[in-house]
């Protein structure tokens, strides 16, 4: 594997681009405070079927009042059903799958570790987003500022049995995949492109869910739960898909993966901000690692230098 730009010329972030990256890292930074909340009293293999549902609906809703029509998502039908597995139903499985065995320190580590694998994936399989030394470097300072803002956090779970890290593993890579393979629907306007994968996901999960756990008490859950739901189906995923699509026609798969370097700042600055949580020495020094990371991807500074 090459490290270069020797096919085409690395592809740049814009800032407007850099603008949808930080705010869709804000918003999912911020649905743990949701899921915190629905996972009290709904299981989280309901709770992705909830997700997925009540927001497939309302996009579909704001397709038929607004467009464009849904009907364009028809000719790929079965490649949405694709990116269904490998952007929600593959990667939503198996981390909840080895978070019962490791810690959530542990976990986010391995799951910052997507923009690597997507680097990787994109040199290996498209001709516009070769690896480069300051991506790869960019990168790996991502990675170390992940770990070393989770601090002591990182210790639990560093015991557990190799197939639950494997699984997280594997769940930074069901999600570099679909970013690659996100990449087939550019022609396709991105609120129909977030309404065909959640709708293929719904179609997946819905009976998935029945045949498990029965209709037997599904929406037994509190008003304030029903709320945390909502917000996430609508905010999180419904509003976040269409960002996180539009980020990949326009910066690419591995600028959009740099998101995940992304969520876990937004996720410890909101409950400082709202929640009233002290912010750690060691958080603050992962941030500037992660922000350092950013900055050399990005390149203009350096280049200016």
């Amino acid at each position: 594997m090459a490290v270069g730009t020797e096919m085409a010329p690395a592809r740049q972030i814009s800032l407007k681009d850099w603008t949808l990256l930080i705010l869709l890292g804000a918003i999912w930074g911020g649905s743990f405070f949701f899921v915190s909340i629905a996972v009290a009293e709904i299981p989280p293999l309901n709770l992705v079927m909830f997700r997925v549902a009540i927001a497939a609906a309302i996009l579909q809703i704001w397709l038929g009042i607004r467009g464009p029509s849904f009907r364009l998502a028809f000719p790929m039908a079965g490649s949405f059903f694709a990116l269904a597995f490998l952007n929600n139903i593959i990667p939503f499985s198996l981390m909840f799958l080895g978070q019962t065995e490791i810690g959530a320190g542990l976990a986010s580590v391995l799951n910052a570790t997507t923009p690597f694998w997507t680097a990787i994936l994109a040199n290996m399989f498209t001709a516009d987003e070769k690896l480069s030394l300051p991506k790869l470097c960019g990168i790996l300072f991502g990675i170390a500022g992940t770990a070393v803002m989770i601090g002591p956090g990182l210790m639990t779970g560093l015991g557990g049995p190799i197939w639950a890290k494997l699984a997280l593993v594997g769940t930074a890579l069901s999600y570099a995949f679909a970013f690659i393979y996100a990449r087939r629907f550019r022609h396709i306007p991105p609120p129909v492109i977030a309404t065909g994968q959640l709708t293929a996901s719904t179609v997946v999960m819905v009976p998935a869910i029945l045949l498990l756990h029965g209709p037997e008490g599904l929406f037994a859950a509190s008003a304030h739960v029903w709320a945390a739901v909502v917000a996430l189906a609508v905010l999180a995923t419904s509003f976040a898909y269409i960002i996180y699509f539009r980020l990949i026609a326009s910066a690419g798969a591995t600028n959009a993966s740099l998101v995940t370097l992304i969520v876990p700042v937004s996720a410890i600055l909101l409950g400082t901000l709202f929640l009233g949580e002290r912010l750690e020495s060691f958080e603050i020094a992962g941030m500037v690692l992660i922000g350092l990371g950013l900055v050399t991807i990005d390149g203009r500074l350096l280049r200016r230098q």
